[in-house]
Parts: structure tokens; C-alpha cells; sequence
């Protein structure tokens, strides 16, 4: 079986994270739930940037380490929308060329660290869904309705 028909279901993760996002007004990005935390725009590119590293770094090592999507080079939603997208574009066609015996292929990161690549998946997938329900917290705190799954 491909690991995209084993990982479909990230697509509903997926559209609930971008219904999140949609939820908040443009110049609610620069907002911090409270002192120190990010703004909930940077949380937003921390998705792709965490999906970027894992799966196009450390999977398939044919990516920059280094690479961070800062929030002031991506201000609005419709660009965090447009890198969300184009990272997870990468991330289906990944999926697409590997199958369930890939799970237990072992990668290595940029620091050394071994991890399978069933982890590495398991891992983005946790991380987005960790994310997109900071996001609703978030938006409750700004008295408006979150996700309700």
C-alpha cells in the first residue's frame, strides 16, 4: 500500500488547519496568546517548517537544513496558505513514491539523529495536529469560536 492512501487522512488534518486559519483576521497573525509565545502566524509556518524539515531534510535529503520560514518574509494568510501548500505538495508526492515497506527505512538527520521514516511521518502528522489546536486555543482566547472536531 502507498503511504498516501495509508496518510490520507491528512487531508481532512489539513482542511481543518487552513479552516483555522481562515478564522483569524490579518492583523490577528501578530497575536501571542500570552508573554513569550509566538505570534500565531509564526505557529502557522511553524507547521511547514517542521513538515519541511522532517520530511524533504531529513527523509529525503535533498533540501537545506537551515531553511526557516520567518514570519515577516510571510505576512498575510493567503502567503502562509501558499507555503503550507507548497510544502505539503511536496509532501503528497513523497508519500506517492513510497510504500508501507519504506516505514521501516531508517533516515538520518543533520545532526545525527537515526529515526525511521514511520516515525518521521507519525511525527509531522502529531506536530500539525499539536499545532492546529493551538490555533483554536488561540482563537478562543480572542473570544471567537475554534475548531470543533
Amino acid at each position: 500500500m502507498q503511504l498516501s492512501q495509508m496518510f490520507a487522512h491528512w487531508a481532512q488534518i489539513r482542511a481543518d488547519l487552513l479552516a483555522t486559519i481562515d478564522k483569524f483576521s490579518e492583523a490577528e497573525l501578530t497575536y501571542a496568546p500570552y508573554p513569550g509565545a509566538w505570534p500565531v502566524g509564526k505557529a502557522m509556518l511553524h507547521i511547514a517548517d517542521c513538515e519541511y524539515y522532517w520530511l524533504h531534510v531529513v527523509v529525503q535529503p535533498n533540501r537545506d537544513p537551515e531553511f526557516v520560514y520567518e514570519f515577516v518574509e510571510q505576512p498575510t494568510k493567503a502567503t502562509i496558505r501558499q507555503t503550507l501548500d507548497q510544502t505539503h505538495q511536496r509532501t503528497l508526492a513523497l508519500l506517492e513514491r513510497l510504500d508501507e515497506h519504506n516505514l521501516a527505512d531508517n533516515c538520518q538527520s543533520p545532526r545525527g539523529e537515526h529515526f525511521t521514516v514511520g516515525w518521521v511521518i507519525w511525527h509531522v502528522l502529531e506536530h500539525e495536529i499539536h499545532h492546529r489546536g493551538e490555533l483554536s486555543m488561540a482563537l478562543g482566547l480572542l473570544g471567537r469560536e475554534g475548531l470543533d472536531v
